[in-house]
């Protein structure tokens, strides 16, 4: 499985003592994408759960859809066709 995020950021983010969670003793760094406290877990993995692996997925406002093709400079416009076959994707 896959995802499609969108990231802002134009540097890293420094992780401090003060970004360890006092009643838990760690840190968790999301690593889905999905987290609104985003580079920090909040949880928001869990809607990945019934991913398929063969399958690339976009979230939006909290909903799961299905991505057909991702267009990049090396898509053909034969790829990013827009038909019934499961061929391109």
């Amino acid at each position: 499985m896959t995802r499609l995020v969108e990231l802002e950021a134009t540097g890293p983010r420094k992780l401090t003592p003060d970004d360890i969670d006092d009643a838990h003793g760690d840190v968790a760094v999301c690593q889905c994408g999905l987290s609104a406290s985003f580079p920090f877990c909040d949880g928001s993995h869990r809607q990945t759960t019934a991913e398929d692996a063969d399958t690339t997925y976009t979230y939006e406002n909290g909903e799961r859809r299905v991505v057909d093709c991702v267009q990049t400079s090396a898509c053909t416009a034969d790829a990013t066709a827009d038909d019934d076959s499961d061929s391109d994707r």
